[in-house]
């Protein structure tokens, strides 16, 4: 079943030691469609910086919204490569963040997350290399301008080949793969407006400058599209 991004919003965040905060944010690659990345508030604990967290973390999804728990501690999310706010991924970052973690990288192989379709279960004890957190052995490289924000993109206008038709008002993602398989989008008038889920794999391009998602179908058929449907909460 596939489950909502917007509901976890807010959630609150646990590690194996404590609370580090709650859901801000998701980062997804725009070709391949798939959560990469959750972005975390911390509040106070680690305030003036951004604190990505991979799905390779997560113990399990809460989908009730309540608590998500992370095979982390607090100390290693402290001490994890750290990112400037407002400022895109670039890959030099994620290869230091992978490697800090000890994590395969998720663009190396054939699968949705490199080795494999789904994020790994079991973490190895210990990274992968020894390199400090903030080192990278290679050269750096341009920001990877595929990870985009759910949150920013949520709202933007649907068109389809007759004219815009809606806008985006959810994602919904697969919890083992963190796929996200369909669009939420509220079309129609004010006052009849219904939700429908359009598949990703029409979705042909997306505009930032326009804030529009352009996708292959036609007005009629945007209409057409089974109502929203959400797996019952656990």
């Amino acid at each position: 079943m596939l489950h909502s991004v917007k509901h976890l919003y807010g959630s609150k965040l646990g590690a194996s030691d404590g609370d580090i905060g709650h859901v801000k944010d998701f980062l997804f690659d725009d070709q391949s469609w798939v959560v990469r990345y959750l972005v975390a508030d911390t509040g106070d604990w680690l305030s003036g910086r951004q604190v990505l967290i991979s799905p390779h973390a997560f113990v399990s999804l809460d989908w009730t919204g309540k608590l998500l728990l992370l095979r982390l501690r607090r100390k290693q999310i402290e001490n994890s490569p750290s990112i400037e706010l407002h400022k895109p991924v670039s890959r030099q970052y994620e290869e230091a963040y992978y490697r800090y973690h000890g994590w395969p990288y998720y663009w190396e192989g054939s699968g949705l997350w490199g080795l494999s379709g789904f994020p790994i279960l079991e973490l190895p004890p210990t990274p992968l290399s020894g390199d400090p957190a903030s080192a990278s052995s290679r050269a750096p490289e341009s920001a990877d301008a595929h990870l985009r924000s759910t949150q920013a993109v949520n709202g933007y206008h649907i068109e389809a080949s007759g004219g815009t038709i809606g806008h985006i008002c959810d994602f919904l993602m697969d919890a083992r793969t963190w796929a996200i398989h369909q669009l939420v989008a509220k079309t129609g008038h004010r006052f009849s407006r219904s939700e429908v889920q359009i598949p990703t794999s029409q979705v042909g391009r997306i505009s930032y400058d326009k804030s529009t998602v352009f996708v292959s179908l036609t007005s009629k058929a945007v209409e057409e599209c089974p109502p929203r449907v959400l797996a019952p909460a656990n």
